[in-house]
């Protein structure tokens, strides 16, 4: 007893000298704080610090401020938007002030009771251990570290400032001084704002936004004592068990007059400790693949929202739709899909759906602007053209039957996609239906070179030049996007004038429209393509393509179904849709009416839920006339013209009189073929068809003459003949032996 009442006296001996001793040292301290304090380095404001404090993502707004999108672009934190004290929960503030500085509002920005007591404790603590007393636990909430808000503040803006073991007793004084003259400088408030905006949290987790997002994925406002209190501890030991945090959080609780929340205080934080709080802020939503433009906008700009054109309730609603109409078609070999959708008047994008997401084996790849196979797409451009330049019009006939085209080496042989051939059809008709011979008997009246320019003024993007689509142009054997196309249409429903689209609200669209096609060219594809009888040759009176208010459509699908189109426009919108794979498999029986259709359908549907889509008014230029067909399955009805172009009779050349007949060529072989025999199949069943350019029910058919050289094969319109090798000349004669045409083809 003796021996301990020595050790206990040299303690408070020592305790007392120590106690001196730091009394001096707080002078000396305050003395330099002082004169520091004097002058101290240019505070940064508020306004300052915020502009200097940015989020690590940017968010992707909607039209009317909504979010539609976050995409992280800072990977050394994970830190949310700026937020005022407005913004954060009271409880929160409550729990942080409870927790770090509990004297904040009546200190000036050093709490020197707390720090005596801080240092007291210390000293007392390590003399403890030096004399081996036992010591009692001096650790807890709000007896810890005698740092202010301020003085941490004061730290987290100037990293030199803080604490390290080399420098801790320099860099406290400055801390003070600076905290000192923040107080002078900054309200109260705007000290606690900057505090809970720069404040690190567990892990990467800067800021409150980002740590109420993370753990509870929802808003700082929203936060409850009990989210607030694990918050709060959280920030001098963000790393410690979940039984210290649990203690410590009920601790705190208690000083908040919240001890009832102390009631499965444990599950609570284990569970919250457990989940994968970065996936919080970095979850996809509703436009991820125009977020990525969007982020290297922010960037370019230095900007942290962007705001688009896009409409959130809309671009939701596309996906819905999308993932419907997809998941019913999934047996069909179909996984992927895109939807875009556009404001005619303006080109704003209201929605940019670029893929199925997670019915897609590529939900990374933007279809929307990914170049694929457009298929019959083309054709209103193409018609449009030709009534421009009067060539032809809405009542003229193109023959709907097998050709054969010289391009190239070779030969190209379009057929339409069933196989079948209609005869003489109306471009009406043909264009409704979607034809393919009729567009590409229109595109060699036209020429590719004129329509190919016409596609670029469109601005289209045909990497080739025209020469290397050739007559298949018409078909769409070019790759295009989703994005051009689609405002490709636009063009026609703003009559003809073609203008760009934009998504973002900072650089909207500014460049003068460009007219590329009449308006009365523009009014006339539009009546055709709105015509359901028109296009009930193909698809039937009754099809998705029909909607209950006006509408213009066209369908496309490309070669062995590996894209499927459905474009189309309203009085005020104009919707494009394509429907695949990324991988480029084939469809099965994958069709406009089934595939892309019905997707374009619900979509109108939802545009025009309110508001009803009337047929644009006509244009001046535009007559009318009742059109009686002669020689052609088309009912007498009234035809839209070009002012100038107008007719009141169309007759077939198969039914007039020989002597108004055009003139006889020979269809087939082309000349310059180069064909070559087979020679695993016998010789006399590899035979040519000689066809003449007439129907074998035309009056001069039987007489006419097939010669081979000088050699007299045989009589009629068509005639088989029986290849041989070399170079032949096939001459078509009429019944008086006067040279209709000739061909020259090679026999290999």
């Amino acid at each position: 007893m003796k021996a301990g009442s020595t050790k206990r006296g040299w303690g408070k001996l020592l305790y007392g000298l120590l106690s001196l001793a730091l009394l001096l040292v707080l002078a000396l301290l305050a003395l330099r704080i002082a004169l520091y304090y004097a002058a101290p380095p240019r505070l940064p404001s508020l306004a300052e610090v915020k502009a200097a404090t940015s989020s690590s993502y940017v968010e992707v707004l909607d039209r009317r401020g909504l979010v539609l999108d976050r995409i992280r672009q800072d990977f050394s934190k994970r830190q949310g938007e700026w937020l005022s004290l407005d913004e954060v929960s009271p409880a929160f503030i409550k729990a942080l002030i409870q927790s770090e500085d509990k004297r904040f509002y009546q200190h000036g920005g050093v709490d020197w009771l707390a720090l005596v007591n801080a240092t007291q404790a210390h000293l007392r603590q390590r003399l403890s251990r030096a004399l081996a007393l036992n010591s009692a636990d001096t650790s807890g909430v709000g007896r810890g570290g005698a740092s202010s808000i301020s003085m941490q503040l004061a730290a987290m803006l100037n990293p030199e400032l803080q604490t390290n073991t080399l420098r801790s007793y320099r860099q406290k004084w400055q801390q003070m001084a600076t905290a000192l003259a923040l107080e002078r400088h900054w309200t109260k408030q705007e000290i606690l704002e900057a505090y809970v905006n720069r404040l690190p949290f567990r892990g990467e987790l800067v800021g409150i936004a980002a740590a109420a997002e993370s753990f509870y994925g929802k808003y700082a406002f929203g936060l409850n004592p009990r989210e607030a209190a694990l918050l709060a501890v959280m920030i001098r030991a963000p790393n410690a068990s979940a039984e210290r945090l649990t203690e410590r959080s009920c601790e705190l609780l208690k000083k908040m007059a919240e001890p009832a929340a102390c009631q499965g205080l444990a599950h609570f934080v284990n569970y919250y400790l457990r989940l994968p709080h970065p996936q919080t802020l970095d979850r996809p939503q509703h436009a991820p693949h125009l977020a990525r433009y969007a982020r290297q906008w922010a960037n370019q700009q230095q900007q942290q929202r962007v705001h688009t054109s896009l409409d959130a309730a809309l671009q939701r609603r596309v996906n819905e739709i999308l993932q419907h109409h997809l998941s019913e078609i999934r047996d069909a070999t179909v996984q992927d899909a895109a939807v875009l959708v556009l404001d005619n008047a303006s080109g704003a994008i209201l929605a940019y759906v670029g893929s199925s997401a997670q019915l897609s084996a590529a939900p990374e790849v933007d279809h929307v602007r990914a170049p694929r196979q457009v298929a019959s797409t083309l054709k209103p451009f193409l018609y449009a053209q030709l009534l421009d330049e009067k060539r032809l019009t809405a009542a003229s006939l193109l023959h709907d039957s097998p050709i054969n085209l010289l391009a190239g080496e070779g030969l190209y042989i379009p057929q339409n996609h069933d196989r079948n051939y209609a005869g003489w059809v109306t471009l009406r008709t043909a264009l409704a239906s979607s034809l393919n011979i009729p567009a590409v008997r229109a595109i060699v009246l036209l020429g590719v070179e004129p329509f190919y320019k016409k596609l670029k003024a469109l601005h289209l993007p045909l990497h080739q030049d025209s020469e290397f689509y050739g007559y298949s142009l018409a078909l769409g054997s070019a790759d295009m996007d989703l994005l051009s196309l689609t405002n490709a249409y636009r063009s026609l429903a703003n009559q003809g004038v073609y203008s760009p689209v934009w998504w973002n609200q900072a650089e909207a669209a500014t460049a003068e429209p460009v007219a590329v096609f009449s308006p009365e060219a523009a009014w006339i594809i539009g009546d055709m393509l709105a015509d359901r009888q028109a296009r009930a040759y193909t698809f039937g009176l009754d099809n998705v393509l029909s909607t209950p208010f006006w509408t213009a459509v066209k369908t496309g699908t490309s070669k062995d179904m590996r894209d499927n189109w459905t474009i189309g426009w309203s009085a005020d919108y104009t919707v494009g849709v394509w429907v695949g794979n990324s991988d480029g498999r084939s469809m099965q029986n994958v069709y406009g009416v089934s595939g892309a259709g019905p997707i374009w359908y619900d979509v109108m549907s939802y545009l025009h839920q309110h508001q009803r889509s009337s047929a644009p008014p006509k244009p001046s230029a535009v007559v009318t006339e009742k059109v009686h067909f002669v020689g052609v399955a088309e009912a007498e009805r009234e035809e839209f013209f070009i002012d100038g172009t107008d007719m009141t009779e169309v007759v077939a050349l198969s039914s007039l009189a020989p002597d108004a007949l055009a003139p006889i060529t020979i269809e087939r072989p082309i000349n310059g073929s180069i064909l070559a025999i087979d020679p695993e199949i016998p010789a006399s069943s590899q035979k040519l068809l000689l066809k003449a350019s007439l129907a074998e029910s035309d009056a001069r058919a039987p007489a006419l003459q097939w010669q081979l050289g000088e050699l007299t094969l045989g009589q009629g319109s068509e005639y088989f003949w029986s290849l041989r090798r070399g170079s032949h000349i096939i001459r078509l004669k009429d019944a008086q032996g006067e040279l209709l045409d000739q061909v020259r083809i090679t026999v290999r």
